[in-house]
């Protein structure tokens, strides 16, 4: 599972970066009647800004999936098969079932797991955007 999430947190990263870099290209091009010599150096700070608000916002994330998992582990709410921490990300994510149900008795778990997955992830996206716009608006 480490060698998943590594590859997995990778990935993110790279897509991350390469969100960034348009990202900045779409500042570039709205605010091009800037010194080039600005330009550049506003663009390379948002990247980088905005690769670390990203990457904060996914640890923290991460964080919260590992707190559902282990509530799951101690309650035993994932079918015996499945690892805690893939059944709470599949329910964090609202990716829905598809391979493994919950036990019975601890059904309401995955939906609340969603919602507050829904929630987090919601705040993070509006995060980002501000962080985002206060950049512009501060340019």
């Amino acid at each position: 599972m480490f060698r998943q999430l590594l590859v997995g947190g990778a990935v993110s990263l790279f897509n991350i970066a390469v969100h960034s870099i348009a990202m900045a290209g779409v500042v570039f091009v709205f605010k091009r009647r800037q010194a080039v010599q600005d330009s550049l150096r506003f663009q390379v700070h948002l990247i980088l800004l905005m690769i670390a608000v990203v990457l904060v916002l996914n640890v923290a994330h991460l964080v919260e999936v590992a707190i559902w998992a282990l509530l799951y582990s101690l309650l035993g709410v994932a079918p015996s098969h499945v690892s805690p921490f893939y059944f709470a990300l599949v329910n964090f994510t609202t990716l829905g079932y598809g391979d493994v149900l919950p036990v019975a008795s601890w059904e309401m778990l995955g939906p609340l797991t969603a919602m507050n997955g829904i929630l987090l992830l919601g705040w993070s996206t509006a995060a980002i955007f501000a962080v985002l716009a206060s950049q512009l608006r501060d340019r």
